[in-house]
């Protein structure tokens, strides 16, 4: 019994480039997944697609600004074409930023909120209409966070946008289940990754480590179980509007 081959299965990683992106991708293709890695940064995307095949995956690079729905319809044609479709998606690009309220511009919130929350709503339409036109069911995965309810500190637009992101997932959840399409997400705790260590200062960081019950961050290699086991039909066919906590116990903590 194999509940975790992805033998077959293409997977389409939007924001596949970034630290946590390429990592649970690397996971999809060593369990015999396609990945096509989806960027904007060639140089970035490209070392991803190398760690993917080093772990014995089958990788492509697609760029594509994941805001424009013109380049994901693009490369949804491109991606059909090298692998003859789509059987999982993966949202995780992210966007952050430790503006004070009442300092937030509104260019800043539209770019965080396009890229943490837009996007994902364009791959779904993009990606989840060519799911359904092709009959087959599929897996979409979309990366939230901790901070998406209660918000956290210090990120304001972040905690909104990625509160945004359960809402989709739960409300696709029910759109697409008589497609045997799932949906669902990934909270991941505290992983260091580029968009958060600048707004990690030490005291931030007595902070996290004080409501974390295993009083350390996370590593990116421990959320490629939780991609795999959504990702896999086999797994998780009965799964569909929840959300995967990998937090260190961040969830779980009060007093």
């Amino acid at each position: 019994m194999n509940l975790f081959d992805l033998s077959g299965k293409t997977a389409v990683i939007i924001g596949g480039n970034s630290t946590l992106g390429s990592v649970m991708g690397e996971a999809l293709g060593a369990y015999g997944a396609k990945v096509a890695v989806v960027g904007r940064n060639a140089e970035t995307s490209e070392a991803a697609r190398e760690r993917i095949a080093a772990a014995g995956g089958d990788a492509a690079v697609f760029q594509a600004d994941a805001t424009s729905k013109e380049d994901l319809s693009h490369i949804l044609d491109e991606i059909v074409a090298w692998s003859g479709g789509v059987d999982i998606l993966m949202n995780c690009p992210g966007r952050n930023s430790a503006t004070p309220f009442f300092d937030i511009t509104e260019e800043e919130w539209d770019g965080i909120m396009d890229v943490n929350l837009k996007s994902v709503v364009l791959a779904c339409q993009v990606f989840g209409r060519r799911m359904i036109d092709q009959g087959r069911g599929g897996s979409i995965v979309n990366i939230s966070s901790v901070s998406s309810g209660p918000p956290l500190s210090r990120v304001f637009t972040y905690s909104a946008s990625k509160a945004g992101v359960n809402s989709v997932t739960q409300f696709l959840a029910r759109e697409f289940a008589p497609h045997n399409i799932r949906v669902n997400g990934i909270i991941p705790g505290f992983f260091p990754a580029e968009q958060n260590r600048k707004i990690l200062s030490e005291d931030r960081i007595k902070s996290i480590m004080g409501h974390t019950p295993m009083n350390r961050f996370g590593t990116p290699e421990e959320l490629q179980g939780a991609a795999v086991y959504l990702a896999s039909e086999k797994a998780s066919g009965f799964v569909t509007g929840t959300f995967l906590r990998v937090d260190g116990g961040f969830g779980a903590m009060t007093i």
